[in-house]
């Protein structure tokens, strides 16, 4: 978005760059956030919209595996009974954190909503993290209350705080109506999420109100203003992750049904899944998107999949052989990816067009309303101009407030004027286009040379017999690193190392060549689908004396 002070004329209309700042702009329209100093109830704001929309008793969340269905006439009652039966039978009141600890269902958007329109704030986490892992989240966020399942119950166990079991016949009776009023400041802290630690510890990402205004206003703003049909999402990811609690927002903002994977994910019960509930739009992360191709032809036979036209990806890159597969099996429906993190709610950028250059099919489209971004060269940190690689840098409303109890992390990552470093290197081309290409901290120095993991990755992936593969690097006396490869072949599969290295080989330049493989039965990774490189690291390391 231009500066008040700076001309629109300065900037290139077809790639968003300003040559005089080194910064490149959104070619969308702007949207109009409300004043900062407003008081705002993002819950209420969210079903203020929500009505202009669809029919009181349209189905707003929908279980995958039961069909159990909630109208929005019935979602705003049980928000707002729960809503007081949380101040007055808990105590809970602006300011107090809640931490959430339970897998996706219909009763969990109800709890988030209900506890952000009391100002408390929700910090919601992964269910099958370990017991430390949780105690690891709890010391950062400090909750005043836990809520969890009987299932996830336990993994509370060793920590002081008090917990209420969402599944429970005692929860699920609450009948009190009559909220206290709660005013809260637009930069307050609605919610604190934790980040991925795929090159780190995990931290906790401190998002405000204003974050998630941004969000619902930004869905609201950019939505078709005449539907043939009602929308029906289906959300495959995971509502403690930034990913899903950002299209929990997004689909109620714009009065979409919203349909929640329930169960664990199978690309043959959610292919099923979108012909029962006549799925228009589906949500997925890169590793869902690769095995929904790869169902067999004869399990797809007589599937009435018609109502799909959109599948929305993000989380992580997507290679090209993934997406050209996917193109053949569903070519009616338009490929979306996205790009965004957990530090910057919402997202940054989202292809939807569906170009028909190929080029451009790999990229996770142009900056989103309000968005500004920098390439920086890592070295010496200039801007730099477009089709140049360098660190992204990201400004705008979606940006976090900052690390929780954490101001190095914090400063490492935001500076004085609002700009955010990435940690991701991308660039943009002449029409504006973004491009990932790699996480900078996870570029293999091979004899001087940077070698993109994602970039061979894709390349893997690509091979009929490799189901699923990552590339780490591997310490080397003489090189200083080289890429070793952890492949996960098809069942029945005699793909050998040999093959694997020499089907990269053909295909690149010699300093990206793999020189060691592994032969994995899974790839482990974060839910969003990033892979999590420090365990492989540590297993190659477990098995050699070397160090990186």
């Amino acid at each position: 978005m231009a500066k008040p002070n700076q001309p629109s004329s300065s900037i290139d209309q077809k790639s968003g760059f300003c040559s005089a700042t080194k910064i490149f702009h959104s070619l969308k329209p702007p949207i109009l956030l409300p004043p900062e100093h407003q008081t705002l109830s993002v819950t209420d704001f969210a079903f203020s919209l929500s009505r202009t929309s669809p029919s009181p008793e349209t189905a707003a969340l929908i279980d995958s595996a039961t069909a159990n269905r909630l109208s929005y006439r019935d979602l705003g009652r049980r928000t707002e009974t729960l809503a007081s039966s949380l101040q007055s039978r808990l105590g809970l009141s602006r300011g107090d954190t809640a931490f959430v600890i339970a897998p996706s269902s219909v009763q969990l958007p109800i709890l988030y909503l209900s506890l952000i329109s009391i100002g408390v704030v929700i910090s919601p986490a992964n269910p099958s993290n370990t017991e430390s892992e949780i105690s690891r989240q709890i010391e950062i966020c400090k909750p005043t209350i836990a809520f969890a399942t009987s299932a996830t119950a336990r993994k509370l166990s060793s920590n002081r705080v008090a917990t209420v079991l969402i599944d429970s016949a005692e929860f699920e009776s609450t009948s009190e109506i009559g909220t206290d009023s709660v005013e809260v400041t637009q930069s307050d802290t609605a919610a604190i999420l934790f980040s991925s630690g795929t090159t780190g510890p995990v931290k906790g990402v401190t998002l405000t109100y204003r974050n998630l205004v941004n969000v619902v206003l930004g869905a609201h703003t950019s939505r078709p203003r005449r539907e043939s049909q009602q929308r029906v999402v289906l959300l495959t990811v995971p509502l403690f992750h930034g990913y899903g609690l950002s299209w929990l927002l997004k689909s109620l903002a714009v009065g979409e049904s919203l349909v929640l994977l329930t169960e664990k994910f199978d690309a043959l019960r959610t292919i099923r899944a979108v012909e029962r509930f006549e799925i228009t739009d589906m949500v997925l992360a890169p590793p869902a998107l690769v095995a929904m191709t790869r169902v067999e032809d004869a399990l797809m036979d007589g599937r009435d999949l018609r109502s799909l036209s959109r599948v929305v990806c993000g989380g992580a890159p997507i290679g090209m052989e993934t997406v050209m597969r996917f193109k053949s099996r569903f070519p009616t429906v338009i490929l979306a990816q996205g790009y965004g993190l957990t530090e910057a709610h919402g997202g940054v950028s989202l292809n939807l067009e569906g170009p028909s250059d190929n080029k451009r099919l790999e990229s996770v489209g142009r900056l989103g309303s309000n968005v500004e971004a920098k390439i920086v060269d890592p070295d010496s940190g200039e801007g730099l101009p477009p089709r140049v690689r360098g660190e992204l840098y990201i400004r705008g409303p979606m940006i976090m407030k900052g690390y929780i109890g954490d101001k190095e992390a914090t400063m490492g990552t935001l500076d004085s004027e609002g700009w955010m470093r990435t940690g991701d290197l991308c660039y943009i081309d002449e029409e504006g286009y973004l491009f990932i290409v790699d996480r900078l901290k996870e570029l293999i120095k091979y004899n001087g040379y940077q070698v993109p993991p994602v970039e061979l990755e894709k390349l893997l992936i690509s091979h009929p017999d490799i189901i699923d593969a990552a590339v780490i690097p591997y310490p080397d006396e003489e090189a200083g690193q080289v890429p070793m490869a952890f492949v996960v072949r098809c069942d029945q599969s005699n793909l050998n190392k040999a093959q694997v290295m020499d089907y990269v080989a053909k295909q690149v330049a010699p300093y990206k060549k793999i020189r060691r493989v592994s032969f994995v039965a899974s790839i482990p990774k974060n839910p969003a689908g990033k892979i999590l490189r420090r365990e492989l690291v540590k297993l190659a390391l477990s098995h050699s004396p070397s160090k990186l």
